[in-house]
């Protein structure tokens, strides 16, 4: 893969120094973990600013200077601590913020104590992104004295819910945060015992649509059958989102295949199946291989509904409805080109003369990385050396917008997207958790790149 840069023997050391460390560092995750720092308004926000000053004095104790800095959003962290002079930088991304816990039922322990159940480590964050957080902090502390490089570490406050103060952050803070290589440490890796660079992301688009047929509800006795209804109206829009096979059907949205053919991968429908939960019956939508379906082609769904409940409901014809949609953009797709395409699909497929009014609510860049060059070399040894197996380059679905910001703020950067999670770490849903065989391995890998970048005195990507 590449010329070593590191002796067997370094190798082995590193990967020593992180298992004797991996105790504390969980120790230190359970307690992030016991911090409910939701960071939507309708949680107390103490807990979030709690969160970041633990982040902070964990990054203190490893000898980083600190601050908390806030613009207008939720608090986050910057720490640095400089290397051998003529090293490169690297920045170390995570965040600490969580999303809601949902429905206590839903949950087989309590969501904020973490609990370990068959080698995972279940509660709110554990894995999205505390973990994150305590990979750096494991890699730093097994450098403790000698670090190789020179590390910044970037501990975002409101990641789940859209990064909205980030662009200021990047504004005002910008220049304690140029590197040479950025890891961002909020993705996934293939499967148990494979490790994984992300190296594609979706865009995402949401907008409500409200659907209006009358001035007000009337009687759908007695006018039922000549008058359309909202929403029947609104439902019959909603299915012209699709074709017949279940690609998404809006002009103007960019259609194209993934790098990786799902055999190369080794993914089939079996795996989807059993990692999506999907029904016994349920037919699988849309056409191309299940990568592209999954990385690089549009998805759109829709995620909620406003209209009377089945227990509230009256015999009335509803004057208005509405619903919101999710749109997953391939990874080169202009935002706004996707809002103006869809804003034209829903008017120009309005049933009945209906009228039709479309809010953007949400949108967000996808992402594309050239991973090519030393330091990607680096990292895939490094993952190499920490797993037994050689990484694998994958795409995710679901979208990260602060990634394309990171990338256009430090262009010459490579930028690495990496992450504690696997297939079952059902992050933002009941049951979170984290396999605590491959947190190890990601702690070993992140320490074993900030040693081959240091060996290799790297500058970016030429």
């Amino acid at each position: 893969m590449t010329d070593d840069v590191l002796t067997a023997d370094q190798i082995d050391d590193v990967r020593t120094r992180v298992q004797g460390l991996m105790p504390g560092v969980r120790s230190d995750l359970e307690a992030l973990t016991r911090i409910p720092s939701v960071s939507l308004d309708s949680f107390d926000q103490a807990e979030v600013q709690r969160s970041a000053e633990a982040t902070a004095e964990l990054l203190r104790a490893e000898g980083l200077e600190v601050e908390i800095v806030s613009e207008g959003g939720r608090p986050a962290v910057i720490g640095h601590l400089a290397g051998p002079e003529g090293a490169p930088t690297v920045l170390l991304y995570a965040h600490h913020d969580v999303q809601p816990p949902g429905d206590r039922a839903d949950w087989d322990s309590e969501p904020f104590e973490p609990t370990e159940r068959d080698g995972r480590l279940y509660g709110r964050g554990a894995a999205d992104d505390k973990a994150g957080v305590m990979a750096h902090v494991a890699a730093l502390r097994a450098h403790a004295g000698r670090l190789p490089c020179s590390v910044t570490v970037f501990v975002e406050g409101e990641e789940e819910i859209a990064s909205e103060s980030l662009p200021r952050i990047l504004e005002r803070h910008g220049e304690k945060l140029q590197a040479d290589a950025i890891v961002l440490a909020d993705s996934l890796n293939w499967a148990i015992g494979t490790p994984a660079l992300t190296t594609t992301l979706r865009g995402s688009l949401r907008a409500v649509v409200t659907v209006r047929t009358l001035d007000h509800g009337v009687h759908s006795g007695m006018f039922g059958g000549a008058c359309p209804e909202a929403i029947t109206s609104l439902t019959r829009l909603l299915a012209t989102l699709h074709d017949d096979q279940g690609d998404v059907a809006i002009e103007g949205l960019v259609h194209e295949d993934a790098a990786s053919s799902d055999e190369e991968l080794g993914f089939d429908e079996a795996r989807l199946r059993e990692e999506s939960g999907l029904l016994p019956g349920t037919e699988l939508i849309g056409t191309g291989s299940l990568l592209s379906r999954l990385w690089t082609k549009p998805a759109a769904v829709v995620i909620g509904i406003t209209c009377p409940s089945v227990e509230e409901a009256g015999n009335v014809l509803n004057a208005s409805a509405s619903a919101k949609i999710n749109l997953r953009l391939n990874p080169t797709q202009d935002p706004q080109d996707a809002w103006a395409a869809l804003q034209r699909h829903l008017a120009d497929h309005a049933p009945w003369g209906a009228t039709v009014e479309v809010e953007l609510d949400e949108q967000g860049w996808g992402f594309a990385a050239d991973a090519e060059g030393p330091v990607y070399d680096q990292a895939r040894a490094a993952f190499a050396d920490a797993w037994g197996t050689e990484p694998v380059d994958v795409g995710i679905g679901g979208s990260i917008p602060f990634v394309q910001a990171f990338a256009e703020r430090f262009p010459d950067a490579a930028i690495l997207v990496t992450g504690v999670e696997d297939p079952d770490t059902r992050a933002h849903g009941a049951n979170e958790s984290l396999h605590l065989g491959e947190f190890e391995r990601v702690c070993i890998a992140e320490a074993l790149l900030l040693a081959r970048l240091g060996a290799m005195g790297a500058t970016g990507r030429d």
